[in-house]
């Protein structure tokens, strides 16, 4: 995605002035005082700590409701805080609870993954995942949707008829992220994670206490593409988001030049009345590539309610409020502000990251969940990320983000904000750290793309992938084996970019060339839709349904918080533990030609999140001296893929915009490094 924020500016420098005044011509000894030390100035705004009360909650949901009787629609209403604390679920009496999802375009014969997933009583999976959707995907500078989300994630940009032919959705992939089975977002703690997370704290009992850090937490569907889900603001601050399920039908919206009317998103807008996202973010006001973005196909003035809704009168003669297991105990709670420790994201101090605009996760003890640290790959990797070399790679990296104009953000020439995670290559993390604005979503996505450049560089992607117990799994790797012609394409001889993953995980190679075979990595075109991609979704579809049964109470056990089919690299950890990332943001980083770890950027435009990743790891290594990026011979942008009419193509490694700085007008910023 493409974001910005808003912006604070470095004053200007004290100047220290020595006087040379006349008269006493003594040398009496009187030392003159320094300067001042300049003054220094925050580049970012931090957002204000606004939470919803119990009683806002109330009002949001009674909002909702009215409008849902007067439409005569029973739903099911779900609303969260900024980090994804589930704060209720209400279900209307007569609310339908099925959740159906869509067949694949070629009808049922070509389902895959989660196409046709089809649960009776999964109505609320379905409005929290809308809920934290709308939260995760927004910030200060942007107030993006569930509707917007189906915009970005589709086979053509923007989703319509007369599209075919364009390129796919620039976050094609980002409904696969902040997955149930992650290591890295939170779990509700009315359970305990009984395997521990590497770097993380542990409980009496060894197992990671879940209710150890708040936030960010988990979504039962991952993100959602489906209308229903939108943001809520407080005096002009995030504070969460709030999601409807009513017809039964969780999709997506294939044609945005026509005007839905649905009436889970007027349920939603009505709920937003006194939270709205300020107009001048919203996704409508963005646009990329020359598309503007939606945020909502339903207007103010086609609400059907009338009057003041009280909440005191919904229960029982509505309906009632719902407990959905591993998300929330029934009782409506209070929001957790961002930005404190309550919320597992905090401003860090100058000793845990050297910049003053950073914020980084933490747990309920107020202790960095990430500290910055060297690699753990020490029995594979002769000369791992030292500590030192994995804080120079961040905190270079966080400068060009700093530098960086934001593509998704209001206003415009606002400051890109990013989170950017760092790997060594068992997958282990490093440190991740954020500007104080960054979406919620880029916390997990920066963390899988950084693990997927630094899986598939590595010299075992190929074997580990070819064990899979699928034998979907095992048909894609044969299948890329052959679109290369290569048997050791994956073998750690080639460093892979995240955007060269996108590259061969699209249904059609090259992207948005109809006619054209699918990626080796992607479903054909007619088992394609934002619910089966290819690889990416076959990994993670057994934990997604899995998780679901545990919810509806049809399991007892939960997914673990290891996702993919992968056999694990070492007993303690799993390569893409928390799922595979398919849009760009990530290089791997080399000492010579080892791969020692990779870095993930997510948060903003994927050719800024490409340019952070990118600069960061060039600008650590001249700094340092001794690594940096993958030397340009053994980079994917080398391979050249040959296609059936006898015309060739060349596969992507980064893409960096053209002048993207505020503070200088240079514009090859990546040629040569």
């Amino acid at each position: 995605m493409r974001f910005r924020s808003a912006i604070g500016f470095v004053s200007g420098l004290s100047l220290g002035v020595a006087g040379c005044g006349g008269g006493d011509n003594s040398t009496s000894g009187a030392a003159t005082p320094p300067p001042p030390p300049p003054t220094v100035t925050n580049l970012y705004a931090v957002p204000a700590q606004e939470a919803l009360t119990i009683l806002e909650v109330q009002t949001i949901l009674a909002q909702a409701t009215a409008e849902a009787s007067a439409r005569s629609m029973p739903a099911v209403i779900a609303v969260t805080d900024r980090v994804g604390n589930v704060l209720a679920v209400f279900s209307m009496v007569g609310a339908l609870q099925r959740l159906a999802v869509p067949d694949a375009p070629g009808g049922a014969g070509f389902n895959n993954d989660l196409q046709g997933f089809d649960l009776i009583t999964g109505a609320p999976l379905g409005a929290i995942s809308k809920a934290i959707t709308g939260a995760y995907l927004s910030s200060g500078g942007n107030a993006f949707s569930t509707r917007t989300a189906s915009q970005i994630v589709q086979e053509h940009f923007p989703p319509a008829p007369s599209a075919r032919g364009l390129e796919s959705g620039p976050l094609s992939g980002v409904q696969f992220s902040s997955l149930p089975c992650s290591d890295l977002v939170g779990r509700f703690n009315d359970a305990r994670v009984v395997t521990p997370v590497p770097g993380a704290d542990v409980g009496p009992a060894g197992g990671l206490l879940v209710s150890e850090f708040a936030g960010p937490k988990r979504s039962p569907l991952g993100l959602s593409a489906d209308a229903g889900g939108l943001p809520l603001y407080k005096n002009g601050v995030l504070v969460g988001g709030i999601g409807v399920m009513a017809d039964g039908q969780y999709g997506f919206d294939p044609n945005t030049l026509n005007v839905d009317s649905e009436d889970e998103e007027f349920i939603a807008l009505a709920g937003t009345t006194g939270f709205e996202a300020p107009r001048e973010i919203q996704a409508d006001r963005i646009s990329i590539d020359g598309s503007t973005l939606r945020f909502s196909d339903a207007a103010r003035d086609g609400l059907k309610a009338t009057g003041v809704a009280s909440f005191s009168t919904l229960i029982p003669r509505t309906g009632s409020l719902i407990d959905v297991r591993g998300y929330n105990l029934g009782p409506i709670r209070a929001g957790t502000a961002y930005g404190s420790t309550a919320s597992g994201i905090r401003a860090a101090t100058l000793d845990e990251f050297n910049n003053r605009d950073a914020f980084i996760l933490v747990n309920a003890n107020d202790k960095p969940r990430y500290p910055i640290r060297g690699g753990t790959d020490a029995s594979t990797v002769a000369a791992p990320l030292t500590g030192a070399e994995s804080r120079a790679v961040l905190e270079e990296a966080f400068k060009i983000m700093a530098r960086a104009r934001g593509q998704i953000r209001r206003p415009l020439d606002s400051r890109a904000q990013v989170t950017i995670s760092l790997v060594d290559t068992r997958g282990a993390i490093l440190g991740i750290v954020r500007g104080p604005d960054a979406p919620i979503f880029g916390v997990d996505v920066s963390l899988q793309k950084a693990r997927t450049v630094g899986f598939f560089s590595g010299a075992r992607a190929g074997e580990l992938l070819l064990a899979a117990p699928s034998s979907d799994v095992v048909n894609m790797v044969v299948a890329a084996q052959a679109f290369f012609k290569d048997p050791t394409i994956f073998n750690g001889k080639t460093a892979f970019g995240d955007r060269t993953i996108g590259n061969i995980h699209r249904p059609y190679f090259p992207d948005g060339e109809v006619g054209r075979p699918n990626g080796p990595f992607s479903r054909s075109i007619e088992g394609f839709n934002p619910f089966s991609t290819g690889l990416q979704s076959t990994l993670i579809s057994a934990n997604v349904l899995a998780h679901a049964l545990f919810v509806l109470r049809r399991n007892a056990t939960d997914t673990p918080q290891r996702c993919t089919q992968i056999p694990g690299a070492t007993s303690e950890i799993t390569p893409l533990q928390n799922g595979l990332q398919i849009f760009p943001g990530a290089v791997p980083i080399y000492r010579g030609s080892t791969l020692i770890g990779a870095i993930g950027v997510s948060g903003d435009g994927i050719d800024q999140d490409d340019m952070i990743s990118f600069l960061g790891v060039s600008n650590a290594g001249t700094r340092l001296g001794g690594f940096g990026n993958a030397d340009p011979l053994m980079r994917s942008d080398q391979i050249v893929v040959g296609l059936a009419d006898g015309k060739t193509v060349r596969l992507r490694y980064v893409s960096c915009p053209f002048a993207p700085f505020l503070d200088t007008n240079e514009q090859n910023v990546c040629q040569g490094r």
